[in-house]
């Protein structure tokens, strides 16, 4: 086995993968799951670090601490040059990004048994959309990151290539396949000429014919669902005694992820205290105030996730909002999320149709659509898409897999 290996580090999920003779090899990363949640948990009455489903549960147990979920999303940022307080120290973001992709590189090697030197790293066609200089800043901050950890050699991929390289492996005849990825913080897709003879050229950029990509994944699918379904229970949309309207900036920090510990700030604080005072409706802003206290943002958007998730496959879904003052057990349609989600579907359709367009290819010329990406189960999405190229197969490739499996086999053929 090369001691070389390909690094998916998700939004959400992250996975390792190498390779046994001939065969990409996806490693357990947390008991006996390959996926590790791109999650990290500072745990202020242990004065430990956890990770994962780990931390996770240490969360939702109540420990005292601070989680941190998402962080990929801020890469190419301004964040990522700052900080933020844990355990009553700052601590750079990049510090907590190498924590991170430390400890999957020391989980792989105990899993591997070997020391791993070289690395395949993927990314989004676009980590920062429209701005290639923020762009190419994340890929460097992110290559400075796996240098810091101990990686010699650093390549990278595009995920949804990588994801082309798993099903490549799985074919026996040419295909042109235009290649889905919804992850967790973005929307990739190639347009790549597929076959078992091309899989052993070492130079792939001729069977390459189009990328694109938008900043458009499931922590957005989360964020809107949150606003449009959870929000208006703590107020969100309601308005003062002076007519004017509730600042959303609170809903929007407590929606998305990577901004959910902004709303914990003793500014903020302040601030709710004076507009609970001067609410039309005071008890939904104490509501949000008590959410605010108990520091239940990442319980709540958990539990808005769930929904997100059921509602893939059913047309609603109850969320049992426990931890809520007083507590409230919501129903939620799926057409309600699909209302929400409706202009980020549209975007991701536009996306895919430029695509096309710009590899002068022909929706019937198509042959298959590789779905990968754990939000590529969204219903709607996956319409969407296919309804561009309708002749096509359908193929739903490993959700959570695939990416780290192509990545493994580039990393072959790259270092050997």
């Amino acid at each position: 086995m090369a001691n070389a290996c390909g690094v998916d580090f998700g939004t959400s999920n992250s996975t390792v993968g190498c390779v046994r003779p001939g065969q990409p090899v996806m490693l357990a990363l947390e008991e006996d799951k390959t996926t590790l949640p791109s999650v990290v948990f500072f745990n202020a009455e242990d004065d430990q670090v956890s990770f994962g489903r780990a931390a996770l549960a240490e969360y939702l147990a109540g420990y005292e601490g601070r989680l941190m979920r998402s962080l990929k999303s801020l890469l190419g940022t301004s964040l990522m040059d700052g900080q933020t307080e844990v355990g009553g120290r700052a601590v750079s973001f990049r510090t907590l990004l190498a924590q991170f992709i430390g400890e999957l590189k020391r989980r792989a090697e105990a899993q591997s048994g070997q020391r791993f030197s070289s690395v395949v790293l993927g990314r989004p066609v676009h980590f920062i959309d429209d701005d290639a200089a923020a762009d190419q800043l994340a890929q460097d901050t992110l290559a400075d990151i796996a240098r810091s950890v101990g990686f010699q050699h650093i390549d990278f991929q595009f995920e949804p290539i990588a994801a082309a390289f798993d099903y490549e492996s799985q074919i026996d005849r040419e295909e042109l396949v235009l290649i889905a990825d919804i992850g967790g913080g973005t929307s990739d897709f190639s347009l790549v000429r597929l076959s078992p003879q091309r899989a052993t050229r070492p130079d792939r950029r001729d069977d390459i014919l189009a990328n694109a990509g938008v900043h458009i994944g499931g922590t957005d699918f989360d964020k809107y669902l949150s606003l449009a379904a959870v929000m208006p229970l703590l107020g969100y949309g309601s308005q003062l005694k002076n007519n004017s309207e509730i600042p959303s900036s609170y809903y929007f920090n407590l929606a998305t992820w990577h901004t959910i510990n902004q709303a914990y700030t003793k500014k903020m604080w302040t601030q709710l205290g004076e507009l609970v005072r001067d609410a039309k409706d005071q008890g939904a802003l104490k509501r949000l105030q008590d959410l605010i206290e108990d520091r239940a943002g990442h319980w709540l958007a958990m539990k808005v996730e769930e929904g997100k998730i059921a509602l893939s496959a059913a047309d609603s879904v109850q969320l049992s909002l426990e931890r809520l003052s007083p507590p409230a057990l919501l129903d939620v349609r799926r057409a309600l999320f699909e209302s929400a989600i409706g202009h980020l579907v549209d975007n991701v359709g536009v996306t895919v149709g430029k695509l096309l367009d710009d590899a002068g290819v022909r929706p019937e010329q198509v042959d298959t659509v590789f779905f990968t990406g754990g939000s590529s189960g969204v219903g709607m999405l996956r319409e969407r898409i296919g309804a561009l190229v309708p002749g096509a197969r359908k193929v739903e490739g490993d959700l959570f897999g695939s990416i780290g499996a192509g990545l493994a086999l580039d990393a072959v053929r790259k270092f050997g």
